[in-house]
């Protein structure tokens, strides 16, 4: 009992504190560049940490644990392939994102951009990707709050039904008050005690068992396939279309809004190669140690996980290595990994509802202050259908995870890539290209066609359909293609 007071005291102290950012910068927040994009005044190590942190959330901590936890070496296929498209994101498509953007009337959001680059007045490049957006976020920040509702339920023993209401309703308030500068603050201290707490465990949990060399040995004496990389859990070979399926997952990163808006927000271009290299130390180091975490839980813990319960290894890890305030301030860090993903994810879907639905649909002459107050609205409502969704305590975070990210993937990825690299680029190839996208996803999912991916097709048939229907088309003018001889004037 004594040992959960502390710890809840530990959880308490730190809400608190976070809530009081939010507070603080509710005072600073006066127009929708701040609540949006903090005015464009990120410099690189709050850039890179908060998109990091933004992008890993509890499903490091707590899904991709649990997959090594009974694939071994198997799961870190798809720690490859998000590290290799971390760095092409950062490498590619950052720093050229942050000038387009400045450049396109100063977009705020990537509908707005994608409004902007086309020169649309129809407003379908707005209304289109909000709807996606609201789709895929609503599931996504649903992963959130089942890992939230897990990490109260297992280690408070509070019923998963009333944990998860607990963690969104600590996501939602500092969401609600302070906007992307809260959001943005508050990730680069999650993010950072995300990177130590996923270090720490796997590294005390092999020292309490003889050390590195002794905790290798009993993972190969309890399954040898541990270390087999191509072997999966059940000791069948790993096929082609399931390798390609796990890289996959490096392709989303192109597509996901809550990490191309950190993109948008930093102080310059010229910040992003130090940002490149903060953010990439950060990823690979993380994923690793979230792989090892789960192999070294395989022999460490001696009643073994099942189901659901196997994502939970990270947490019943934490709480038989160290003592109440340690473990207190480790497990802070798996909500920290939770809040700051939800919290980026209600915010970007916040403003597709209020810049690019409300606004565009609604009331065209929505002033600043209205279109606030609406968003704030919106990040209720959306955080409300999620934790409806979250409701199921049998869902797999990861599975959850990886269908929202498909979407996002499939739907933006093409979509931002040929707006920032291709000329030849149309309108109504970027329509058909989000929409064919998203849509391959929602079916390909519902189908399970040969075991692949949905990112994949989705990904590959979006590009099609933009290349397709932007040939067919008439050629941009020369105002909608002039922005590329704007950037390249001007120092990516």
């Amino acid at each position: 009992m004594t040992h959960n007071l502390i710890i809840i005291n530990t959880f308490v102290l730190y809400i608190g504190f976070m809530m009081a950012i939010g507070i603080y910068y509710y005072r600073r927040t006066r127009n929708m560049s701040d609540y949006f994009l903090g005015n464009r005044k990120l410099g690189a190590w709050v850039t890179s940490l908060s998109a990091e942190a933004s992008d890993m959330s509890g499903w490091m901590l707590m899904g991709l644990p649990g997959f090594a936890y009974l694939a071994g070496l198997n799961a870190g296929w798809i720690a490859v392939g998000l590290a290799i498209g971390t760095w092409a994101n950062w490498q590619f498509v950052a720093a050229r994102l942050r000038k387009y953007t400045e450049l396109a009337k100063n977009s705020l959001t990537l509908p707005e951009f994608l409004q902007n680059r086309y020169e649309d007045n129809s407003g379908l490049l707005r209304i289109v990707p909000a709807i996606f957006i609201l789709i895929f976020f609503i599931i996504y920040a649903s992963s959130g709050f089942v890992s939230a509702g897990r990490l109260f339920e297992s280690v408070f023993g509070i019923p998963y039904e009333y944990a998860i209401f607990i963690g969104a309703g600590s996501v939602v308030f500092y969401t609600l008050a302070g906007g992307f500068l809260a959001v943005s603050r508050t990730d680069f201290i999650q993010g950072v005690m995300m990177f130590f707490a996923i270090l720490i465990v796997p590294i005390c949990a092999a020292m309490s068992m003889g050390g590195f060399g002794t905790t290798i040995a009993a993972i190969e004496s309890f399954q040898a396939s541990m270390f087999e990389p191509l072997t999966k859990p059940d000791g069948s070979t790993l096929g082609f279309i399931e390798l390609v399926s796990l890289l996959a997952w490096g392709l989303g990163y192109f597509g996901q809004p809550h990490i191309l808006v950190r993109f948008m927000a930093i102080r310059s271009s010229g910040e992003i190669r130090q940002a490149t290299r903060i953010a990439m130390t950060w990823v690979v180091l993380s994923l690793a140690a979230a792989v090892a975490v789960g192999m070294a839980g395989s022999v460490f813990l001696t009643e073994r996980l099942t189901g659901t319960g196997t994502e939970t290894v990270f947490l019943v890890m934490t709480n038989t290595l160290f003592p109440p305030v340690i473990a207190g301030l480790v497990l802070s860090a798996v909500l920290a990994a939770i809040m700051s993903t939800a919290s980026s994810q209600l915010l970007v879907a916040a403003s597709a509802f209020a810049q690019d639905f409300y606004r565009t649909v609604l009331r065209k002459d929505a002033d600043q202050k209205e279109l606030v107050w609406i968003s704030r609205a919106s990040v209720l409502v959306i955080a409300s259908l999620s934790v409806f969704l979250g409701l199921n305590p049998d869902n797999f975070i990861l599975d959850m995870v990886a269908y929202a990210w498909a979407g996002f993937g499939a739907a933006f990825g093409p979509a931002i890539l040929m707006s920032l690299f291709w000329r030849r680029a149309t309108r109504n190839g970027i329509v058909a290209g989000i929409i064919v996208g998203g849509v391959t996803v929602l079916v390909w999912k519902q189908l399970a066609l040969f075991g692949l991916y949905e990112i994949v097709p989705g990904f590959l048939l979006s590009l099609i359909a933009i290349y397709i229907v932007s040939l067919m088309g008439k050629a941009p003018s020369a105002s909608v293609t002039g922005i590329f001889d704007q950037v390249g004037k001007s120092r990516i």
